[in-house]
């Protein structure tokens, strides 16, 4: 059975202040959901200790924004995957197309980040999406695809239980703009039947739809039959709005 996850990426914002006051809002307001829906906290990784502390004995789970793509050494700066199991991180996000687009972070070091979340027995969400010349060019199934395959390539047995997928389209980040819920829709199909072709259990890999997800394009986008949860950018810092987003992941055909 597929999780059902919403994921707050909360980028290069926070306080000390917002930590508390934010994730006090959070928890109340997701306090009466059903278990079934996993909603994780992603905070820069200086606050990840306060958000640890925040989220303990909630329903809340902690996550990381990044990884280095080394097990240990001279890496001034960098954050081995072995620490992030020390603060209780579940999961790591990798790929997203911030770092592949303003750190140069190519398909190789995707591949070599992933394996290092993978080795440390963390869950992985992999952040794959097309920009919106690729996508006027026709070209975003088959970028989605070759992301998948040069990160996923090669997994086996128990590792695919550890990958959650994100399809962020990059022309739909930060912008505003929300692919249709049918457009998603269609995406995550392609990624399902690419992830299968990768000797994945592809009806057992959980899907995210990323890219300015707001409570009210959450209801459609949660009620079709590939899309499994959402990771949330913008929204995840007003607790009012993630948690209406997380309420529409619980019944997605309840809320009109």
């Amino acid at each position: 059975m597929r999780r059902k996850i919403v994921a707050a990426n909360w980028k290069m914002n926070g306080s000390e202040e917002m930590v508390r006051t934010l994730l006090k809002d959070v928890k109340s307001g997701v306090a009466g959901l059903d278990k079934g829906v996993e909603v994780v906290i992603i905070p820069p990784s200086l606050y990840l200790r306060d958000v640890q502390q925040e989220v303990k004995g909630s329903q809340l789970r902690l996550g990381a924004q990044n990884v280095a793509r080394w097990q240990a050494g001279a890496y001034t700066g960098e954050v081995a995957a072995e620490m992030l199991s020390d603060f209780d991180c579940r999961y790591v996000l990798v790929g997203h197309s911030e770092r592949r687009q303003l750190f140069a972070e190519s398909e190789s070091v995707v591949a070599e980040k992933l394996q290092q979340v993978l080795g440390a027995n963390l869950n992985v969400m992999l952040c794959v999406g097309e920009t919106l010349e690729q996508r006027q060019a026709g070209q975003a199934e088959q970028v989605v695809c070759e992301q998948l395959s040069s990160a996923l390539a090669g997994l086996q047995g128990r590792q695919w239980q550890q990958v959650v997928v994100a399809y962020e389209p990059v022309w739909a980040i930060g912008t505003g703009k929300t692919a249709t819920a049918e457009d998603a829709q269609s995406m995550h199909a392609v990624m399902r039947k690419q992830l299968a072709k990768l000797g994945a259990p592809a009806e057992e890999i959980t899907l995210l739809y990323g890219g300015s997800v707001k409570p009210e394009s959450a209801v459609g986008l949660f009620q079709q039959p590939d899309i499994d949860g959402g990771l949330i950018g913008g929204a995840s810092l007003v607790a009012a709005d993630f948690v209406e987003i997380c309420k529409a992941l619980e019944a997605p055909d309840a809320i009109s």
